[in-house]
């Protein structure tokens, strides 16, 4: 059986001529033309510059990425046509006023609750969809994936500008939005009981508005049986994304066996599942990630070679060795940080930075 996928974009609108963001989104949701050939709707995320595209569920990641073309198509027409831009990268790379919440209820009461830690998250992330047969499925690879998910976050990683600086880190949407009391590496749940339990005490503190702001770096889904993985940037090249999307889908699909044959899970502490997360967010493909089997720290090219290893006849059974092999290669030589940091040292300026990222992003759906 191969699983099927989904994938959700964040992006930001953006001024071309100033590369700050712009609260536009009413305005360019309400003028973007019919969804066409099926592709899912554009839709409003927690703040007002940015929008969200989504693909439909598809065991075909060419398919999921004619998908996420024609949704990013849209929202780049619309944007246009408001004499704006799209922008697929992971922070506000410029130096912005006060965000303005989406005009939802629920929107504005996220960040009347949590103030400025809210305010400050306006991240782009790529959400990773993958299906599972049950819930209980879901929490046993939920409890065995996670050492695995940093790898996901150096290969996405591409969000190295905010605040018109550089922060020193591959993606900074990463330690912004840890600052979210919920998100992060969780320990085992053990049962899908406590994993309901658990989230039920968060709500009740508070740290939660509701379900939907369990922000695990993995949880169940909520309209249908997947496992959802938000450990990744949103990727300017809709390839990156799919790479993702397939190491996702082959990592769930290794959990699933190893939970079958009773295969014990790691004891990974959530400490050190946050080192590797943190290592992962600072040098992302370019430096040294830790082992997802030993926790040392290692060449991020020995990991990626580990993974692909480990992954291999998985990979091979979905019909994605191909493009994990040539993604790997491809994001090693140039990654979305280095993309971003090259555009800065060509011309000396976070404005030219945001126009390399608008061209890079057009060229995704405008070819």
């Amino acid at each position: 059986m191969v699983r099927t996928v989904g994938l959700e974009e964040e992006l930001l609108l953006v001024d071309p001529a100033s590369g700050q963001v712009s609260a536009a989104a009413p305005r360019v949701l309400q003028g973007q033309a019919a969804t066409p050939d099926g592709a899912m709707p554009v839709e409003m995320e927690l703040f007002r510059h940015q929008v969200e595209t989504a693909s439909a569920p598809s065991t075909s990641l060419a398919e999921i990425g004619d998908d996420l073309r024609r949704a990013r198509r849209t929202a780049g027409q619309a944007a246009g046509a408001e004499g704006l831009a799209l922008v697929a990268c992971g922070v506000v790379p410029r130096t912005a006023d006060g965000a303005v919440p989406s005009p939802d209820d629920r929107y504005r009461d996220i960040v009347d609750r949590f103030g400025a830690v809210a305010r400050a998250a306006g991240t782009c992330g790529m959400h990773v969809h993958v299906g599972v047969d049950s819930p209980e499925e879901g929490v046993a690879v939920i409890d065995r994936i996670a050492p695995w998910l940093p790898v996901l976050l150096a290969l996405s990683a591409n969000s190295p500008f905010y605040d018109d600086r550089d922060t020193g880190y591959a993606s900074y949407r990463a330690q912004v939005w840890s600052r979210w009391p919920t998100a992060g590496p969780a320990e085992p749940f053990g049962s899908l009981a406590t994993y309901r339990r658990v989230g039920e005490r968060l709500v009740a503190s508070g740290a939660a508005r509701d379900e939907g702001m369990l922000y695990f770096d993995a949880r169940l889904g909520q309209a249908q049986p997947t496992v959802e993985l938000r450990v990744t940037d949103v990727c300017t090249d809709v390839e990156d994304a799919l790479l993702v999307a397939a190491l996702a889908r082959a990592l769930v699909e290794r959990c699933v066996r190893a939970e079958a044959a009773s295969e014990p899970v790691g004891a990974w502490r959530v400490q050190e599942l946050r080192a590797a997360q943190w290592r992962a967010s600072r040098d992302g493909v370019s430096g040294a990630l830790l082992h997802p089997a030993t926790g040392e720290v290692t060449p991020a090219r020995g990991v990626l070679d580990l993974v692909r290893g480990e992954l291999r006849g998985l990979l091979d059974e979905a019909g994605d060795l191909d493009r994990v092999d040539d993604g790997i290669e491809r994001v090693l030589a140039g990654s979305g940080a280095s993309y971003q940091r090259a555009s800065y040292e060509r011309g000396g300026s976070v404005q030219g930075v945001v126009a390399d990222l608008v061209a890079r992003t057009e060229a995704t759906w405008a070819g």
